[in-house]
């Protein structure tokens, strides 16, 4: 499972604290108001913001982990994928990010792309790649490093909604295969509920232990209500 105990985030005038337990294997959307720190605690997770508390996976601090080193693999907005490099390589970044990879290596980088449909695209570079040909290269990445807890920072929020919808299935698939643990930040309640059983609300400095999504939505506390825009 993973459990961030104590979590206290301080950036200037800003704080978030959290002291909650997601269990592993669980799909966990992560939503509230914008500015309220739900990229924040994503990045606190993987290891790009500093904080007080500690963040086990699996009874294992790893919080005073390299961000490489963690357990996880995360998905931003832009998907990270580089310009200058072709498909195959962006996604082989996954393995070896100096690209000096084996035979057995390169099979695993083409297995990956096939699993997402992105088979005989693999010298193109994004600019020549579709919305939602970039989301499923991102996947391939996640699917080819095969970490155990998947962190989403709403990378398909500029996708249409059919199209966002398969890609949020091929999400669930994944991680059903590698028995994952899912973190989705999103602003869509329908996203939250397409994947995500539980739901974990950020607003007014604290991050809220996991909730049922249906449960939250039906009747929303103060913050997200306001936020959906109900009274």
């Amino acid at each position: 499972m993973l459990e961030l105990d104590h979590l206290d985030i301080r950036l200037g005038d800003f704080r978030l604290q959290a002291d909650l337990t997601i269990e592993k294997g669980a799909r966990v959307a992560v939503m509230g108001p914008s500015g309220g720190g739900k990229s924040t605690l994503i990045g606190a997770i993987a290891g790009f913001v500093e904080h007080a508390g500690e963040i086990r996976w699996q009874g294992a601090r790893i919080d005073r982990l390299a961000p490489a080193a963690r357990p996880l693999s995360i998905l931003f907005q832009d998907n990270n994928l580089l310009p200058h490099l072709s498909l195959f390589d962006n996604v082989a970044l996954g393995i070896d990010p100096h690209l000096r990879l084996s035979a057995d290596q390169r099979r695993a980088v083409m297995q990956s792309l096939e699993r997402v449909e992105l088979a005989g695209l693999e010298q193109r570079r994004p600019a020549q790649l579709s919305g939602g040909q970039i989301g499923r290269a991102g996947l391939a990445r996640v699917l080819l490093r095969a970490r155990p807890l998947i962190l989403l920072d709403e990378p398909f929020a500029a996708l249409g909604p059919a199209l966002k919808d398969t890609m949020l299935d091929l999400v669930a698939d994944i991680a059903a295969e590698q028995r994952a643990t899912v973190l989705m930040i999103t602003h869509d309640p329908a996203d939250a509920r397409h994947l995500c059983p539980y739901s974990v609300i950020v607003a007014d400095g604290s991050a809220a232990p996991p909730a049922e999504t249906e449960s939250l939505l039906a009747d929303p506390p103060p913050a997200l209500a306001a936020y959906l825009g109900r009274r």
